[in-house]
Protein backbone atom coordinates (compact mmCIF):
# COMPACT_ATOMS: atom_id res chain seq x y z
CA UNK A 1 0.00 0.00 0.00
CA UNK A 2 2.88 2.23 0.72
CA UNK A 3 4.52 1.89 -2.76
CA UNK A 4 3.18 4.99 -4.33
CA UNK A 5 4.29 7.10 -1.66
CA UNK A 6 7.79 5.39 -2.39
CA UNK A 7 7.18 6.18 -5.90
CA UNK A 8 5.97 9.86 -4.91
CA UNK A 9 9.44 10.52 -2.61
CA UNK A 10 12.08 8.85 -5.24
CA UNK A 11 10.22 11.78 -7.72
CA UNK A 12 10.79 14.59 -4.77
CA UNK A 13 14.50 13.45 -4.35
CA UNK A 14 14.97 13.30 -7.73
CA UNK A 15 16.80 16.66 -8.03
CA UNK A 16 17.47 17.08 -4.37
CA UNK A 17 21.60 17.18 -3.88
CA UNK A 18 22.74 15.28 -0.85
CA UNK A 19 25.84 16.32 0.07
CA UNK A 20 28.05 13.75 1.67
CA UNK A 21 27.38 13.67 5.59
CA UNK A 22 29.86 14.68 8.54
CA UNK A 23 28.49 11.44 10.55
CA UNK A 24 27.40 8.07 9.05
CA UNK A 25 23.84 7.93 8.87
CA UNK A 26 22.13 4.49 9.85
CA UNK A 27 19.18 3.63 7.63
CA UNK A 28 16.40 1.43 9.50
CA UNK A 29 16.55 -0.60 5.94
CA UNK A 30 19.97 -2.01 6.26
CA UNK A 31 21.29 -1.12 9.91
CA UNK A 32 24.35 -0.23 8.95
CA UNK A 33 26.47 3.14 8.84
CA UNK A 34 26.79 5.15 5.37
CA UNK A 35 28.29 8.31 3.83
CA UNK A 36 27.58 7.73 0.71
CA UNK A 37 24.83 10.90 -0.53
CA UNK A 38 23.14 8.34 -3.31
CA UNK A 39 23.09 5.64 -1.17
CA UNK A 40 20.98 7.51 0.85
CA UNK A 41 19.00 8.98 -1.31
CA UNK A 42 18.01 5.27 -2.46
CA UNK A 43 17.46 4.39 1.51
CA UNK A 44 14.67 7.07 2.30
CA UNK A 45 12.94 5.74 -0.85
CA UNK A 46 13.11 2.18 0.82
CA UNK A 47 12.49 3.48 3.81
CA UNK A 48 8.84 4.13 3.20
CA UNK A 49 8.01 0.46 2.02
CA UNK A 50 10.83 -1.79 4.42
CA UNK A 51 10.72 -3.29 7.32
CA UNK A 52 11.93 -1.10 10.62
CA UNK A 53 15.12 -2.88 11.77
CA UNK A 54 15.29 -1.00 15.04
CA UNK A 55 17.32 -3.06 17.28
CA UNK A 56 19.81 -3.41 14.76
CA UNK A 57 19.86 0.45 14.07
CA UNK A 58 19.95 1.03 17.58
CA UNK A 59 23.11 -1.23 18.46
CA UNK A 60 24.94 0.14 15.22
CA UNK A 61 25.15 3.22 16.05
CA UNK A 62 26.11 1.96 19.68
CA UNK A 63 28.87 0.45 18.07
CA UNK A 64 29.50 3.66 16.13
CA UNK A 65 30.77 5.24 19.65
CA UNK A 66 27.07 7.33 20.19
CA UNK A 67 26.60 7.62 23.76
CA UNK A 68 24.08 10.99 23.47
CA UNK A 69 20.59 10.93 21.73
CA UNK A 70 17.79 13.27 21.67
CA UNK A 71 14.04 12.49 21.13
CA UNK A 72 12.51 15.28 19.50
CA UNK A 73 8.77 15.50 20.07
CA UNK A 74 6.11 15.03 23.16
CA UNK A 75 6.49 11.50 24.90
CA UNK A 76 9.28 9.56 25.51
CA UNK A 77 8.27 6.24 23.95
CA UNK A 78 11.73 6.16 21.80
CA UNK A 79 13.79 6.82 25.16
CA UNK A 80 12.28 3.86 26.80
CA UNK A 81 13.11 1.74 23.79
CA UNK A 82 16.32 2.81 23.35
CA UNK A 83 16.75 2.00 27.11
CA UNK A 84 15.98 -1.03 26.92
CA UNK A 85 18.04 -1.71 23.64
CA UNK A 86 21.62 -0.04 24.10
CA UNK A 87 21.97 1.17 27.73
CA UNK A 88 25.51 2.81 26.77
CA UNK A 89 23.33 5.44 24.80
CA UNK A 90 21.82 8.16 27.00
CA UNK A 91 18.60 10.04 25.94
CA UNK A 92 17.38 13.00 26.20
CA UNK A 93 13.53 14.18 25.65
CA UNK A 94 12.55 17.21 24.40
CA UNK A 95 9.25 18.03 23.60
CA UNK A 96 7.79 20.87 25.36
CA UNK A 97 8.08 24.33 24.40
CA UNK A 98 10.56 25.28 27.86
CA UNK A 99 12.47 21.68 26.77
CA UNK A 100 13.48 23.42 23.53
CA UNK A 101 14.58 26.92 25.23
CA UNK A 102 16.55 24.78 27.80
CA UNK A 103 18.64 23.04 25.01
CA UNK A 104 19.03 25.72 22.90
CA UNK A 105 20.12 27.59 25.65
Amino acid sequence: MMKPAADRLAAALADIVVSTPSVPVVANVTAEPTQDPAQIKNLLIQQVTAPVRWEESVLAIAKLGVTKAYELGSGAVLKGLVGRTAKSIAVTTIGEPHEVKAFTA
